[in-house]
Parts: structure tokens; C-alpha cells; sequence
């Protein structure tokens, strides 16, 4: 491992003065996870590392009527031992208990999962379908990006390399509101999806017609892949299994995936069918509190 500086500022201007100064040459500590195991490879060698868990805003994790609102430095298991955030977000919960086994859950974080841009991140489908929002703060100031515009290729963010994923926004379901998450794995010691995917339905009072929904999905495409299409084939239908069935395929047919030594091309688009259909049909009922009709 390459020689670096290790500095642990307290306040996110020093932080972000600090990424300035080394700009290229800086790497933001999270839960180091991932980070760890690329500086070792020999992957990453960044020349100073920027520890973020001592900056209040990174750590914060607030939840009230109108939103959560998450720090990058936030753990899996900080969130998932929330009761109040597991129940209004239960795709995030989905997701957060399968990210590694339980000593990965106490290090790993969500903004590191993200910033990490694994196609297969499996934090970045729930967090896309809720519509949460990126914020990131720089020297030069602040801007708001959607988490489906965050990753742009394997390993590749737009974030600018002086810039810090400080929180994600996530709004507060509506009501008649829910989500789930499923992914699949080649076996239990293989902790990489072969393929996931996330859906969120907002129903109706009656809870018989989709007002509307929003999918992603991912390991099939060089990014985690928001599905605008097949939400919005749900807009507006009558919330049943041949109207899932129609927007499992058009996920499907999103999904660009490569072969490799996890599964096929083939395989993989048909897992994207299938799990796009049981996370629908999760959501319903999570929605509902009724089983709907399954295929």
C-alpha cells in the first residue's frame, strides 16, 4: 500500500477546503469498506484520505414528516436498527440487511455503497425508486442531483473530484405508499446480485389502481438503472398481475447485462423479470396490507 495522509477534519468546509487543496488526489473515508481493499490492490492510491465520520452532517440521520434525510457516513445497520425508518421505508431495510454479513452492516455506508458505483450497489434501486436526492457540497457551493444520475459507469460518479457527497434526501411516502427490494445471489458466500430490483407503488384510496410507481434495477446495465418506462406503464392501471406482468417485461427488456462468471445474458434478463414482478407484488401488498393476485 502506497504511503498517504490520513486527516479526519470535524467541519465540512475544512473537509471540503481539504478535498480542494488535493483535488485528484483525495480520497473521502466512509466506512472504508470497499476504499480499504483498493488501496491494498494497489487499485486506488490516493495521496491523502479524508475521514468523515467525525462531521456532523455525514453522520446525521434525521427522519420527520417530511423526509429522511441520511449522511453519506451513515451505516447499514444504524438504519436498519431504526424501527420508525424500517417501517416508512421498507425497501431501504430490504436492502441495508443483505449489504455483507453483520460486521460489514456496522462499517459500510450508504453513501460509500453509492460512491462506490458497483453496478449491482444494493442500496442504489430502493434509494432510486423512493426519488431521493444527492447532496453535495464543494468549495465553489452546493447542488442537488437524483441518485439515478449519481453513478455514470462502473467505479465512475459525477461527482467532480473536490466535491463531497455530504446526505441523501429521501421525500416521505405518500400515502397508500410502499416499496420493496429482492435481489439474487449465486450462492450465500457470493455476496454480489446476479441481478436486483426495487419497485414503489402509490395506490389509490381504494387500493385497486396504481397512481403511480417508479422501478430500478441493477447488475444488468453499467449503472443501476431507473426504469421510467415501466413505471409508467403501471400509471393509472388497475393494480393486478398482468399489469405487473407488462411492466416486469419492459424492465427486462431494459436490462443490457454482459456474461460472466456470475450468470449469463439470458439468465440475468430473465432474473430482472422475476424479481421485478415479486418486488411489485411485495409493494402491493405492503401497500395494501392484502395479497394481490400473483401470476
Amino acid at each position: 500500500m502506497k504511503d498517504f495522509q490520513y486527516l479526519a477534519p470535524r467541519k465540512l468546509d475544512e473537509a471540503a477546503q481539504i478535498m480542494a487543496a488535493h483535488a485528484g488526489a483525495a480520497q473521502l473515508l466512509a466506512g472504508g469498506t470497499d476504499l480499504l481493499i483498493f488501496m491494498r490492490s494497489g487499485r486506488k492510491a490516493p495521496e491523502v484520505v479524508v475521514d468523515a465520520k467525525k462531521i456532523p452532517e455525514l453522520t446525521r440521520l434525521e427522519l420527520d414528516t417530511q423526509q429522511l434525510n441520511i449522511g453519506a457516513a451513515v451505516t447499514c445497520r444504524t438504519l436498519w436498527e431504526r424501527p420508525d425508518i424500517c417501517t416508512a421505508y421498507p425497501a431501504l431495510a430490504d436492502a441495508t440487511t443483505l449489504v455483507g454479513g453483520i460486521q460489514i452492516q456496522g462499517r459500510a455506508t450508504l453513501g460509500g455503497n453509492l460512491c462506490n458505483a458497483a453496478p449491482s450497489a444494493d442500496t442504489a434501486p430502493p434509494l432510486i425508486v423512493y426519488g431521493a436526492l444527492a447532496n453535495i457540497v464543494s468549495a465553489r457551493g452546493s447542488r442537488q442531483l437524483p441518485v439515478e444520475r449519481l453513478c455514470t459507469g462502473p467505479g465512475r460518479t459525477a461527482l467532480a473530484d473536490d466535491e463531497i457527497l455530504v446526505s441523501l434526501t429521501v421525500p416521505a411516502p405518500a400515502a397508500h405508499s410502499s416499496a420493496a427490494f429482492l435481489r439474487f445471489i449465486p450462492r450465500n458466500e457470493m455476496d454480489i446480485a446476479v441481478a436486483n430490483a426495487a419497485a414503489r407503488v402509490d395506490l389509490d384510496a381504494a387500493g385497486e389502481t396504481i397512481k403511480s410507481a417508479r422501478i430500478a434495477i441493477g447488475a444488468v446495465a453499467p449503472t443501476p438503472l431507473f426504469v421510467e418506462a415501466a413505471g409508467a406503464a403501471l400509471r393509472g392501471q388497475p393494480a393486478n398481475a398482468d399489469t405487473i406482468a407488462t411492466a416486469a417485461r419492459i424492465a427486462r427488456d431494459a436490462a443490457t447485462p454482459i456474461d460472466d462468471m456470475r450468470g449469463t445474458i439470458t439468465h440475468r434478463k430473465q432474473l430482472v423479470e422475476v424479481l421485478t414482478t415479486r418486488a411489485l407484488h411485495r409493494a402491493l401488498t405492503r401497500a395494501t396490507g392484502a395479497q394481490p393476485d400473483e401470476q
